[in-house]
């Protein structure tokens, strides 16, 4: 089985760490308020300067959390099901510090694969996604693969029946099993 998991929002909590510096020069938002995938729109954020802040925030990679505690055992485990992939959307330049937070905290993984775009994930090839984006997720069910979407305040509009959601990633396991 060929798994391709995310990072932002699956395994890391970098919202965390761009809410800390947002929350320093704009009016303050928490994380319960971020209610859609394009939420920088409802709090008058220019698209373009959000990006930039959250690929800033991985240039302090230490300063940004895991979404749970356990992911090293967690991950592990999945590895013992089937080939785990690393599969993120992100700006080139921000790779190694992503590959440094993974290797800090003990992520299990083949291989990282990284695209430009969230939607381009669809067209690998993956058995299941894991994956947060509401966006994503109805990507890969247009292309008829199998999602497990990772719960956040930004997906919980989605109710597609052929979407799996978990609220920890060892659900996971029960649900590959």
């Amino acid at each position: 089985m060929k798994i391709a998991l995310d990072v932002d929002g699956v395994l890391a909590d970098v919202i965390l760490s761009w809410l800390n510096y947002s929350n320093s020069i704009r009016q303050e938002i928490k994380k319960h308020e971020i209610t859609d995938w394009d939420f920088w729109k409802k709090f008058e954020i220019n698209r373009y300067d959000f990006y930039t802040e959250l690929s800033s925030c991985w240039k302090n990679w230490t300063s940004i959390p895991p979404t749970e505690e356990n992911l090293t055992s967690i991950t592990k485990n999945l590895s013992d099901i089937g080939q785990v992939d690393i599969v993120t959307a992100r700006e080139r330049s921000t790779d190694s510090f992503v590959k440094n937070w993974l290797k800090h905290y003990e992520i299990s993984y083949d291989n990282y694969v990284s695209v430009i775009d969230g939607p381009m994930k669809a067209d690998l090839d993956y058995d299941v996604f894991i994956d947060d984006s509401p966006l994503n997720a109805l990507k890969f069910l247009q292309n008829k693969k199998k999602v497990i979407l990772y719960s956040q305040p930004w997906n919980q509009h989605i109710t597609e029946k052929n979407i799996h959601r978990i609220s920890k990633l060892s659900e996971v396991i029960k649900k590959l099993n």
